[in-house]
């Protein structure tokens, strides 16, 4: 059985499908649950919390502020255990963002590079802010997002063809 959201993304076509549109989720988790470390936090924990999450990124948040973004850690940024999150971060002037209202077709450009000629980003995680933040996006769930608006768009022309699209 398909959710009310999966069938309203299915009906507003690809190009139309925002960020917001696709489920940012881990398991049992909605949107606007993602997880979290601190700048001061140690690299070691940071990475057992992402192990025990299923998960492959953390929002690195600044000090005393559970609003704005820092950077952000991957699961490639391993290093000694007395080492802080903030220490090994990409630092927020140099992520790639994204807004609730970027269509997926945008956003998988920019993980794969593909936005201009110029780009050669080739990353799986990007925040999603909206003055704050609001998400993080994976790679996964666009393309999961992409497969599920195909999935819609083949039952209708399916059903357009058997005569059963009234």
């Amino acid at each position: 059985m398909m959710s009310s959201q999966s069938m309203e993304m299915e009906e507003k076509g690809l190009e139309n499908t925002t960020v917001e549109d696709v489920p940012m989720t881990k398991g049992e988790e909605t949107v606007g649950s993602w997880i979290w470390c601190r700048i001061n936090d140690n690299v070691d924990d940071a990475m057992k919390n992402m192990a025990q999450h299923n998960i492959g990124s953390l929002v690195v948040l600044k000090l005393g502020d559970q609003q704005h973004i820092a950077g952000i850690i991957t699961e490639r940024g391993r290093s000694p255990k007395c080492t802080r999150v903030g220490e090994i971060m990409t630092n927020k002037e140099k992520l790639i963002t994204v807004k609730s209202d970027t269509s997926i077709l945008q956003a998988m450009q920019l993980m794969t590079g593909k936005a201009c000629a110029l780009d050669d980003n080739h990353i799986r995680h990007v925040p999603v802010i909206d003055g704050r933040v609001v998400g993080m996006v994976s790679i996964v769930d666009d393309v999961r997002g992409v497969v599920e608006q195909q999935y819609g768009e083949l039952n209708r022309l399916n059903n357009f063809i058997k005569g059963d699209y009234y």
